[in-house]
């Protein structure tokens, strides 16, 4: 087994670990024998208290949470309280990291990669501190005025 596969592992039986959890709090609202007015009692009560995640620390939920998550369980059941893995998907484009792991000339700063950031409608405007770094010999833009 390869090592990305044991991190897919891993994390899915984390975010098994936290399903669980989820489900061990609202389990007693899903009870349909009590009334709304019991379950709002309960939920209330459940928020006021702090809690042990599965990884030991002390959490407090939310009324508002507790409420989605109960909602959750109720439509799409126990699957609806596992967090789904995230989805890392990248920024900046990639003609602007090009530009920054391949620089020219040595001269490539900030300054340098916000022409083509605000080309693509990316950089709004730099602060006013930032000004343009001249090819004198300067590392760094000046600070001030």
């Amino acid at each position: 087994m390869t090592s990305s596969e044991d991190e897919d592992r891993r994390r899915a039986e984390k975010a098994r670990q936290v399903g669980l959890f989820r489900y061990s709090l609202i389990q007693d609202l899903l009870d349909s024998t009590l009334t709304t007015r019991e379950r709002g009692r309960l939920a209330c009560e459940l928020a006021a208290k702090e809690h042990t995640d599965p990884f030991g620390r002390q959490v407090k939920v939310s009324w508002g949470t507790i409420d989605r998550w109960t909602r959750a369980y109720r439509s799409r059941g126990f699957a609806a309280l596992v967090p789904e893995p995230r989805k890392a998907v990248p920024r900046t484009p990639p003609e602007v990291l090009e530009l920054v792991r391949a620089p020219s000339d040595a001269w490539l700063t900030v300054v340098a990669t916000r022409r083509p950031a605000r080309h693509l409608s990316l950089a709004p405007g730099w602060p006013r501190w930032v000004r343009p770094v001249p090819r004198l010999g300067r590392s760094r833009p000046r600070i001030g005025r």
